[in-house]
């Protein structure tokens, strides 16, 4: 065996062996997090008063919107999700993913869905610029997670 060869196969095995520990040295809960739990998708930001004076216009219907943002590295299939205020406005998300790492903004106004974007295509505010609390659900009705302000509002759930 040559020096050279000899020299492959040592640095071989030397790589093979760090492999092998930082594989058994990765936590479980952080090796299982993204493929066993379900997607972190929750209410990043919620634009409840929309800027200037509420003239129902719907630029200023467009300007009190809610942000998602899904924090894992995977899409989520939003089909079938809603969002819904304290009054019982409902809005339900059809045929949208959520990229992995991803933000979208539903707008209560009228407009065209793109990939940031979604549009209630109301032409009334959902909103209570005061004391509110957005839910979000995903399609068999369970709560993922909610977003509440002003008046006896002080809690978010995850």
């Amino acid at each position: 065996m040559s020096v050279s060869s000899s020299a492959r196969r040592i640095a071989a095995t030397v790589l093979a062996a760090g492999a092998m520990v930082s594989i058994v040295a990765l936590p479980a809960s952080a090796h299982d997090d993204d493929r066993y739990r379900t997607p972190k998708v929750e209410i990043s930001a919620v634009q409840a008063d929309s800027p200037g004076r509420d003239t129902r216009s719907n630029r200023s219907l467009n300007g009190e919107w809610v942000e998602i943002t899904n924090n894992s590295r995977h899409a989520v299939d939003l089909d079938g999700w809603t969002l819904k205020d304290e009054d019982g406005h409902r809005y339900r998300f059809n045929d949208v993913r959520l990229a992995g790492r991803s933000t979208i903004r539903i707008h209560t106004g009228e407009g065209r869905d793109t990939r940031t974007d979604l549009y209630q295509d109301r032409r009334d505010y959902v909103w209570d610029n005061h004391s509110d609390t957005a839910t979000l659900r995903d399609d068999h009705g369970r709560i993922v997670d909610t977003e509440s302000w002003g008046g006896r509002h002080h809690h978010r759930h995850h």
